[in-house]
Protein backbone atom coordinates (compact mmCIF):
# COMPACT_ATOMS: atom_id res chain seq x y z
CA UNK A 1 0.00 0.00 0.00
CA UNK A 2 2.90 2.49 -0.38
CA UNK A 3 1.52 3.78 -3.26
CA UNK A 4 -1.41 5.39 -1.29
CA UNK A 5 1.34 7.45 0.52
CA UNK A 6 2.00 8.93 -2.34
CA UNK A 7 -0.99 11.59 -2.64
CA UNK A 8 0.99 14.84 -3.76
CA UNK A 9 0.36 15.84 -7.65
CA UNK A 10 3.27 16.47 -10.20
CA UNK A 11 1.88 20.22 -9.67
CA UNK A 12 3.11 21.07 -5.97
CA UNK A 13 1.04 24.10 -4.11
CA UNK A 14 3.56 26.98 -3.10
CA UNK A 15 5.79 26.45 -0.37
CA UNK A 16 4.71 27.51 3.13
CA UNK A 17 1.24 27.48 2.17
CA UNK A 18 -1.71 26.40 4.30
CA UNK A 19 -2.47 23.58 0.64
CA UNK A 20 0.90 22.36 1.12
CA UNK A 21 1.18 21.75 4.81
CA UNK A 22 -2.55 20.07 4.78
CA UNK A 23 -1.11 17.69 1.97
CA UNK A 24 1.72 16.90 3.67
CA UNK A 25 -0.04 16.23 6.90
CA UNK A 26 -2.54 13.81 4.74
CA UNK A 27 0.20 12.05 3.37
CA UNK A 28 2.10 11.61 6.99
CA UNK A 29 -1.13 10.86 7.93
CA UNK A 30 -1.85 8.26 5.28
CA UNK A 31 1.21 6.34 5.83
CA UNK A 32 0.18 5.37 9.51
CA UNK A 33 -3.44 4.25 8.67
CA UNK A 34 -2.55 2.12 6.20
CA UNK A 35 0.33 0.18 8.47
CA UNK A 36 -3.03 -0.12 10.44
CA UNK A 37 -5.50 -1.27 7.56
CA UNK A 38 -5.50 -5.70 7.41
CA UNK A 39 -4.91 -6.72 3.56
CA UNK A 40 -8.84 -7.20 3.59
CA UNK A 41 -9.37 -4.01 4.80
CA UNK A 42 -7.15 -2.30 1.88
CA UNK A 43 -8.29 -3.92 -1.07
CA UNK A 44 -11.73 -2.89 -0.37
CA UNK A 45 -10.43 0.48 0.00
CA UNK A 46 -8.75 -0.30 -3.48
CA UNK A 47 -12.05 -1.63 -4.58
CA UNK A 48 -13.71 1.57 -3.16
CA UNK A 49 -11.85 3.24 -5.54
CA UNK A 50 -12.27 0.83 -8.69
CA UNK A 51 -16.20 1.13 -8.35
CA UNK A 52 -15.88 5.53 -8.88
CA UNK A 53 -13.96 4.43 -11.88
CA UNK A 54 -16.57 1.44 -13.01
CA UNK A 55 -19.19 4.14 -12.12
CA UNK A 56 -17.51 6.45 -15.38
CA UNK A 57 -16.57 3.91 -17.29
CA UNK A 58 -19.90 1.98 -18.40
CA UNK A 59 -21.88 3.52 -21.52
CA UNK A 60 -24.89 1.76 -20.56
CA UNK A 61 -27.10 3.06 -17.31
CA UNK A 62 -24.79 4.75 -15.61
CA UNK A 63 -26.31 5.74 -12.27
CA UNK A 64 -24.94 7.52 -9.20
CA UNK A 65 -25.60 4.24 -6.88
CA UNK A 66 -22.39 2.69 -8.22
CA UNK A 67 -20.13 6.03 -6.69
CA UNK A 68 -22.27 5.75 -3.57
CA UNK A 69 -21.27 1.78 -3.10
CA UNK A 70 -17.66 3.08 -3.65
CA UNK A 71 -17.36 5.60 -1.23
CA UNK A 72 -19.13 3.42 1.73
CA UNK A 73 -16.92 0.82 0.96
CA UNK A 74 -13.84 3.48 1.78
CA UNK A 75 -15.40 5.25 4.56
CA UNK A 76 -17.87 2.10 5.88
CA UNK A 77 -15.77 -0.92 6.21
CA UNK A 78 -16.15 -2.65 9.36
CA UNK A 79 -12.89 -4.13 9.71
CA UNK A 80 -11.96 0.28 10.10
CA UNK A 81 -12.98 1.37 13.80
CA UNK A 82 -14.17 4.91 14.82
CA UNK A 83 -11.15 6.67 14.83
CA UNK A 84 -9.32 5.40 12.21
CA UNK A 85 -12.66 5.80 9.77
CA UNK A 86 -12.88 9.34 10.71
CA UNK A 87 -9.35 9.75 9.76
CA UNK A 88 -9.65 7.99 6.41
CA UNK A 89 -12.36 10.81 5.80
CA UNK A 90 -10.08 13.64 6.97
CA UNK A 91 -7.39 11.89 4.74
CA UNK A 92 -9.24 11.50 1.58
CA UNK A 93 -11.61 14.73 2.33
CA UNK A 94 -8.17 16.70 2.66
CA UNK A 95 -6.87 15.06 -0.30
CA UNK A 96 -9.67 16.18 -2.37
CA UNK A 97 -10.18 19.58 -1.21
CA UNK A 98 -6.69 20.22 -2.09
CA UNK A 99 -7.08 18.87 -5.93
CA UNK A 100 -10.24 20.86 -6.24
CA UNK A 101 -8.36 23.59 -5.53
CA UNK A 102 -6.35 23.26 -8.31
CA UNK A 103 -7.22 24.38 -11.67
CA UNK A 104 -7.83 21.50 -14.28
CA UNK A 105 -5.18 20.46 -16.39
CA UNK A 106 -5.57 21.98 -19.62
CA UNK A 107 -5.11 18.82 -22.04
CA UNK A 108 -3.78 20.06 -25.21
CA UNK A 109 -4.81 18.16 -28.05
CA UNK A 110 -2.00 16.20 -29.88
CA UNK A 111 0.03 17.68 -32.90
CA UNK A 112 -1.81 17.49 -36.46
CA UNK A 113 1.15 15.58 -37.47
CA UNK A 114 0.66 12.70 -34.94
CA UNK A 115 -3.15 12.84 -34.93
CA UNK A 116 -2.52 11.80 -39.10
CA UNK A 117 0.00 9.44 -38.33
CA UNK A 118 -2.48 7.85 -35.11
CA UNK A 119 -5.33 7.88 -38.09
CA UNK A 120 -3.24 5.94 -40.48
CA UNK A 121 -2.13 2.81 -37.75
CA UNK A 122 -6.01 2.74 -36.76
CA UNK A 123 -6.85 1.80 -40.48
CA UNK A 124 -4.07 -1.06 -39.87
CA UNK A 125 -5.24 -2.49 -36.58
CA UNK A 126 -8.55 -4.69 -36.22
CA UNK A 127 -10.28 -2.79 -32.58
CA UNK A 128 -12.47 0.22 -33.59
CA UNK A 129 -12.49 1.66 -30.16
CA UNK A 130 -8.83 2.72 -30.62
CA UNK A 131 -10.78 5.21 -32.67
CA UNK A 132 -11.52 7.02 -29.10
CA UNK A 133 -7.99 8.31 -30.25
CA UNK A 134 -9.71 11.08 -32.79
CA UNK A 135 -11.60 12.96 -29.35
CA UNK A 136 -8.00 14.85 -28.84
CA UNK A 137 -7.82 14.87 -25.10
CA UNK A 138 -5.15 11.78 -25.46
CA UNK A 139 -1.24 12.48 -25.75
CA UNK A 140 0.11 9.99 -28.48
CA UNK A 141 3.18 8.19 -27.95
CA UNK A 142 4.95 6.07 -31.01
CA UNK A 143 6.73 3.08 -31.41
CA UNK A 144 10.40 3.63 -32.82
CA UNK A 145 9.46 1.66 -36.00
CA UNK A 146 6.24 4.46 -36.08
CA UNK A 147 3.66 1.39 -36.70
CA UNK A 148 2.34 1.22 -33.60
CA UNK A 149 0.86 4.23 -30.55
CA UNK A 150 0.43 4.28 -26.86
CA UNK A 151 -2.52 7.14 -26.33
CA UNK A 152 -2.23 8.22 -23.00
CA UNK A 153 -3.00 11.30 -20.55
CA UNK A 154 -1.62 12.36 -17.32
CA UNK A 155 -3.41 13.21 -14.06
CA UNK A 156 -1.76 13.17 -10.97
CA UNK A 157 1.77 11.16 -10.87
CA UNK A 158 0.15 8.46 -13.30
CA UNK A 159 0.21 8.29 -16.88
CA UNK A 160 -2.71 6.50 -17.64
CA UNK A 161 -2.19 4.48 -21.24
CA UNK A 162 -6.11 3.69 -22.40
CA UNK A 163 -6.51 -0.24 -23.79
CA UNK A 164 -3.54 -1.94 -25.34
CA UNK A 165 -1.01 -0.48 -27.59
CA UNK A 166 -2.41 0.35 -31.48
CA UNK A 167 -1.01 -0.86 -34.32
CA UNK A 168 1.78 -3.87 -35.20
CA UNK A 169 2.27 -6.17 -32.48
CA UNK A 170 5.70 -6.52 -32.91
CA UNK A 171 6.17 -3.38 -31.77
CA UNK A 172 4.55 -3.76 -28.35
CA UNK A 173 7.23 -4.65 -26.21
CA UNK A 174 9.65 -2.13 -27.22
CA UNK A 175 6.86 0.54 -26.90
CA UNK A 176 5.46 -0.61 -23.47
CA UNK A 177 9.06 0.06 -22.20
CA UNK A 178 9.19 3.24 -24.03
CA UNK A 179 6.08 4.25 -21.91
CA UNK A 180 7.18 3.16 -18.73
CA UNK A 181 10.41 4.75 -18.76
CA UNK A 182 9.26 8.21 -20.04
CA UNK A 183 6.27 7.89 -17.03
CA UNK A 184 9.48 7.33 -14.93
CA UNK A 185 11.92 10.46 -16.14
CA UNK A 186 8.76 12.33 -15.58
CA UNK A 187 8.23 11.30 -11.80
CA UNK A 188 5.43 9.46 -12.56
CA UNK A 189 4.22 5.75 -12.33
CA UNK A 190 2.66 4.15 -15.72
CA UNK A 191 -0.46 2.91 -15.65
CA UNK A 192 -2.75 0.97 -18.31
CA UNK A 193 -6.55 0.64 -18.47
CA UNK A 194 -9.12 -1.86 -19.88
CA UNK A 195 -6.20 -3.63 -21.58
CA UNK A 196 -6.77 -6.93 -22.75
CA UNK A 197 -5.08 -10.71 -22.32
CA UNK A 198 -3.39 -10.42 -25.69
CA UNK A 199 -1.28 -7.61 -24.14
CA UNK A 200 -0.57 -9.49 -20.21
CA UNK A 201 2.24 -11.35 -21.43
CA UNK A 202 3.85 -7.72 -22.65
CA UNK A 203 3.10 -6.35 -19.23
CA UNK A 204 3.89 -9.16 -16.89
CA UNK A 205 7.16 -9.33 -18.61
CA UNK A 206 7.66 -5.67 -18.08
CA UNK A 207 7.36 -6.11 -14.22
CA UNK A 208 3.77 -5.02 -14.03
CA UNK A 209 0.84 -6.74 -12.08
CA UNK A 210 -2.88 -6.63 -13.22
CA UNK A 211 -6.21 -6.82 -11.68
CA UNK A 212 -9.27 -7.63 -13.69
CA UNK A 213 -12.10 -5.02 -13.47
CA UNK A 214 -14.51 -6.88 -15.52
CA UNK A 215 -15.25 -8.45 -19.20
CA UNK A 216 -16.02 -6.86 -22.28
CA UNK A 217 -19.45 -8.03 -23.96
CA UNK A 218 -18.26 -8.42 -27.97
CA UNK A 219 -20.89 -9.58 -30.74
CA UNK A 220 -20.11 -12.25 -33.44
CA UNK A 221 -22.19 -10.43 -36.09
CA UNK A 222 -21.25 -13.37 -38.31
CA UNK A 223 -23.44 -15.86 -36.39
CA UNK A 224 -26.23 -13.13 -34.96
CA UNK A 225 -29.52 -13.91 -35.91
CA UNK A 226 -33.05 -13.07 -34.63
CA UNK A 227 -34.60 -16.49 -35.69
CA UNK A 228 -35.38 -19.03 -33.21
CA UNK A 229 -37.08 -19.45 -29.69
CA UNK A 230 -33.47 -18.37 -27.65
CA UNK A 231 -34.84 -14.98 -28.83
CA UNK A 232 -38.55 -14.84 -28.90
CA UNK A 233 -38.67 -11.89 -25.85
CA UNK A 234 -35.83 -9.76 -27.64
CA UNK A 235 -38.49 -9.71 -30.75
CA UNK A 236 -41.49 -9.22 -29.12
CA UNK A 237 -39.98 -6.19 -27.65
CA UNK A 238 -38.79 -4.77 -30.78
CA UNK A 239 -41.84 -5.37 -32.61
CA UNK A 240 -43.77 -3.76 -29.64
CA UNK A 241 -41.18 -0.55 -30.19
CA UNK A 242 -41.95 -0.64 -33.62
CA UNK A 243 -45.47 -0.86 -33.08
CA UNK A 244 -45.88 1.88 -30.78
CA UNK A 245 -44.17 4.45 -33.54
CA UNK A 246 -40.35 4.39 -32.91
CA UNK A 247 -37.98 3.79 -36.55
CA UNK A 248 -34.48 3.34 -36.83
CA UNK A 249 -32.02 4.42 -39.45
CA UNK A 250 -28.43 4.67 -39.47
CA UNK A 251 -27.31 7.97 -40.79
CA UNK A 252 -23.85 8.54 -42.52
CA UNK A 253 -21.27 11.06 -41.86
CA UNK A 254 -22.29 13.29 -44.45
CA UNK A 255 -25.83 13.54 -43.26
CA UNK A 256 -25.19 13.68 -39.76
CA UNK A 257 -24.24 17.94 -39.95
CA UNK A 258 -27.72 18.62 -40.94
CA UNK A 259 -29.08 16.71 -37.57
CA UNK A 260 -26.50 18.02 -34.74
CA UNK A 261 -28.78 20.03 -33.13
CA UNK A 262 -31.28 17.67 -32.39
CA UNK A 263 -28.34 15.54 -31.80
CA UNK A 264 -27.07 17.96 -29.36
CA UNK A 265 -30.70 17.89 -27.90
CA UNK A 266 -31.00 14.65 -26.93
CA UNK A 267 -27.55 14.64 -25.35
CA UNK A 268 -27.98 17.77 -23.08
CA UNK A 269 -31.44 16.11 -22.26
CA UNK A 270 -29.63 13.03 -21.17
CA UNK A 271 -27.25 14.75 -18.98
CA UNK A 272 -29.83 16.92 -17.23
CA UNK A 273 -31.78 13.78 -16.38
CA UNK A 274 -28.50 11.97 -15.00
CA UNK A 275 -27.13 15.09 -13.54
CA UNK A 276 -24.07 14.33 -15.50
CA UNK A 277 -21.31 16.37 -16.86
CA UNK A 278 -18.95 15.21 -19.77
CA UNK A 279 -16.97 12.36 -19.20
CA UNK A 280 -13.62 11.79 -21.64
CA UNK A 281 -10.59 9.80 -21.92
CA UNK A 282 -12.21 6.03 -22.07
CA UNK A 283 -15.76 7.35 -22.95
CA UNK A 284 -17.07 9.43 -25.93
CA UNK A 285 -17.76 12.94 -25.67
CA UNK A 286 -20.48 15.19 -27.74
CA UNK A 287 -18.15 17.11 -29.73
CA UNK A 288 -19.69 18.25 -33.07
CA UNK A 289 -16.70 16.99 -35.15
CA UNK A 290 -15.79 13.40 -33.29
CA UNK A 291 -19.30 12.98 -33.75
CA UNK A 292 -20.03 13.43 -37.47
CA UNK A 293 -16.58 12.11 -38.21
CA UNK A 294 -18.46 8.19 -38.44
CA UNK A 295 -21.92 7.04 -38.99
CA UNK A 296 -24.82 7.24 -36.19
CA UNK A 297 -27.59 5.79 -35.28
CA UNK A 298 -31.19 7.05 -34.45
CA UNK A 299 -34.37 6.47 -32.81
CA UNK A 300 -37.14 8.85 -33.98
CA UNK A 301 -40.52 9.35 -32.48
CA UNK A 302 -42.96 11.19 -34.46
CA UNK A 303 -40.15 12.47 -36.69
CA UNK A 304 -38.25 13.34 -33.99
CA UNK A 305 -34.69 11.98 -32.45
CA UNK A 306 -35.33 10.79 -29.18
CA UNK A 307 -32.28 8.33 -28.82
CA UNK A 308 -28.82 8.35 -30.55
CA UNK A 309 -25.42 6.78 -30.75
CA UNK A 310 -22.35 7.07 -32.55
CA UNK A 311 -20.48 4.06 -34.24
CA UNK A 312 -16.56 3.71 -34.42
CA UNK A 313 -15.23 1.40 -36.92
CA UNK A 314 -12.35 -0.02 -38.30
CA UNK A 315 -12.50 -1.85 -42.19
CA UNK A 316 -16.03 -3.21 -43.09
CA UNK A 317 -14.60 -6.55 -42.75
CA UNK A 318 -13.39 -5.69 -39.14
CA UNK A 319 -14.90 -4.45 -35.46
CA UNK A 320 -17.30 -1.76 -34.63
CA UNK A 321 -17.74 -0.28 -31.86
CA UNK A 322 -20.73 1.58 -29.78
CA UNK A 323 -19.43 4.80 -28.40
CA UNK A 324 -21.29 7.86 -27.62
CA UNK A 325 -25.19 6.56 -26.67
CA UNK A 326 -27.86 9.28 -25.72
CA UNK A 327 -31.51 9.14 -25.04
CA UNK A 328 -34.67 10.53 -24.06
CA UNK A 329 -35.28 9.13 -20.79
CA UNK A 330 -38.86 7.24 -20.26
CA UNK A 331 -39.43 7.16 -23.85
CA UNK A 332 -40.39 3.53 -24.50
CA UNK A 333 -39.24 0.25 -22.51
CA UNK A 334 -38.18 -1.23 -25.68
CA UNK A 335 -35.95 1.75 -27.35
CA UNK A 336 -32.77 0.22 -26.40
CA UNK A 337 -33.27 -3.30 -27.37
CA UNK A 338 -34.14 -2.00 -31.04
CA UNK A 339 -31.52 0.39 -31.48
CA UNK A 340 -29.15 -2.92 -30.35
CA UNK A 341 -30.68 -4.96 -32.48
CA UNK A 342 -31.34 -2.55 -35.46
CA UNK A 343 -27.17 -1.37 -35.07
CA UNK A 344 -26.43 -4.96 -35.07
CA UNK A 345 -28.05 -6.04 -38.30
CA UNK A 346 -27.07 -2.90 -40.02
CA UNK A 347 -23.16 -3.48 -39.03
CA UNK A 348 -23.23 -7.32 -40.02
CA UNK A 349 -24.98 -6.28 -43.87
CA UNK A 350 -21.96 -4.19 -44.10
CA UNK A 351 -19.94 -6.91 -43.80
CA UNK A 352 -18.59 -6.42 -39.95
CA UNK A 353 -17.91 -9.26 -38.25
CA UNK A 354 -17.62 -8.52 -34.62
CA UNK A 355 -19.63 -5.41 -32.12
CA UNK A 356 -18.50 -4.38 -29.23
CA UNK A 357 -20.97 -3.60 -26.11
CA UNK A 358 -18.32 -2.42 -23.80
CA UNK A 359 -17.93 -3.94 -20.03
CA UNK A 360 -19.85 -5.47 -17.74
CA UNK A 361 -18.05 -4.15 -14.45
CA UNK A 362 -17.17 -6.81 -11.85
CA UNK A 363 -18.23 -9.83 -14.35
CA UNK A 364 -15.98 -12.75 -14.51
CA UNK A 365 -13.78 -12.72 -11.30
CA UNK A 366 -12.61 -16.43 -10.46
CA UNK A 367 -12.73 -17.64 -6.91
CA UNK A 368 -11.06 -20.38 -6.66
CA UNK A 369 -8.77 -20.92 -3.71
CA UNK A 370 -5.86 -19.77 -5.74
CA UNK A 371 -7.57 -16.15 -6.84
CA UNK A 372 -6.68 -13.04 -5.60
CA UNK A 373 -8.20 -11.46 -3.09
CA UNK A 374 -9.41 -8.37 -5.01
CA UNK A 375 -11.28 -10.74 -6.76
CA UNK A 376 -13.03 -12.59 -4.35
CA UNK A 377 -13.65 -9.25 -2.52
CA UNK A 378 -15.31 -7.86 -6.50
CA UNK A 379 -17.29 -11.20 -6.84
CA UNK A 380 -18.55 -10.48 -3.08
CA UNK A 381 -19.84 -6.81 -4.67
CA UNK A 382 -21.06 -8.21 -7.61
CA UNK A 383 -23.39 -10.57 -5.69
CA UNK A 384 -24.59 -8.71 -3.35
CA UNK A 385 -24.41 -5.04 -4.02
CA UNK A 386 -27.41 -4.67 -6.34
CA UNK A 387 -29.10 -2.51 -3.57
CA UNK A 388 -26.25 -0.31 -4.83
CA UNK A 389 -25.81 -0.93 -7.99
CA UNK A 390 -27.39 -2.99 -10.74
CA UNK A 391 -24.24 -5.23 -11.75
CA UNK A 392 -26.13 -8.28 -12.70
CA UNK A 393 -29.07 -6.26 -14.64
CA UNK A 394 -25.70 -4.61 -16.82
CA UNK A 395 -24.54 -8.16 -17.06
CA UNK A 396 -28.07 -9.04 -18.17
CA UNK A 397 -28.82 -6.55 -20.62
CA UNK A 398 -25.56 -7.05 -22.52
CA UNK A 399 -26.24 -11.14 -22.40
CA UNK A 400 -29.60 -10.81 -24.60
CA UNK A 401 -27.45 -10.58 -27.61
CA UNK A 402 -25.22 -13.40 -26.60
CA UNK A 403 -21.96 -12.36 -27.03
CA UNK A 404 -18.28 -13.31 -25.97
CA UNK A 405 -16.98 -12.24 -22.69
CA UNK A 406 -13.59 -11.06 -22.92
CA UNK A 407 -11.29 -9.78 -19.91
CA UNK A 408 -10.06 -6.14 -19.18
CA UNK A 409 -7.44 -5.58 -16.60
CA UNK A 410 -6.05 -2.68 -14.89
CA UNK A 411 -2.21 -2.66 -15.27
CA UNK A 412 -0.14 -1.05 -12.52
CA UNK A 413 4.01 -0.75 -11.74
CA UNK A 414 4.95 -1.25 -7.95
CA UNK A 415 3.67 -4.02 -5.31
CA UNK A 416 0.87 -2.36 -3.42
CA UNK A 417 -2.59 -2.00 -4.15
CA UNK A 418 -3.67 0.60 -7.14
CA UNK A 419 -5.40 3.23 -5.00
CA UNK A 420 -3.95 6.68 -6.06
CA UNK A 421 -3.72 4.84 -9.95
CA UNK A 422 -7.34 4.18 -9.36
CA UNK A 423 -8.74 7.43 -8.30
CA UNK A 424 -6.28 9.49 -10.89
CA UNK A 425 -8.15 7.16 -13.63
CA UNK A 426 -11.69 8.71 -11.57
CA UNK A 427 -10.75 11.97 -12.07
CA UNK A 428 -9.12 11.55 -15.67
CA UNK A 429 -12.40 10.10 -16.74
CA UNK A 430 -14.57 12.58 -14.93
CA UNK A 431 -12.52 15.62 -15.42
CA UNK A 432 -11.28 16.50 -12.13
CA UNK A 433 -13.24 16.19 -8.51
CA UNK A 434 -15.72 18.81 -9.76
CA UNK A 435 -16.94 16.49 -12.58
CA UNK A 436 -16.93 13.41 -10.48
CA UNK A 437 -19.08 15.43 -7.68
CA UNK A 438 -21.20 15.71 -10.39
CA UNK A 439 -21.39 12.51 -11.34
Amino acid sequence: MADFAQLDDTSEPVPGSPAKHSAQTAVSMGRVLIDRLTPDTSVLLAFGLALLVVSLSVNLFLEESLARLGWSLLLSNSDIHAPTGLALTLLIGTFATNRLRRPRRCRKPPANDDMERAIEILATQPNASAGLVRLGDKKILFSECGKAFIMYAQQGRSWVALFDPVGCRKAWSGLTLKFMEHARQAGCRAVFYQVSPDFLPVTVEAGLKPYKLGEQAVVDLTKFDLKGGAWLKLRRSINRAERDGLQFSMLQPQDVPAVLDELLAVSSTWLEAQNAAEKGFSLGTFQPRYVAAGPVAVIRLEGRIVAFANILSVASDGDAFIDLMRHIPDTHRGMMDLLFVRIMEHMKAQGFRTLNLGMAPLAGLSTHNKAPLWNHVGERIFRSGERFYNFQGVLAFKAKFDPEWQPRYLVVSGRGMPVVSMLDITMLIGGGLKGILRK
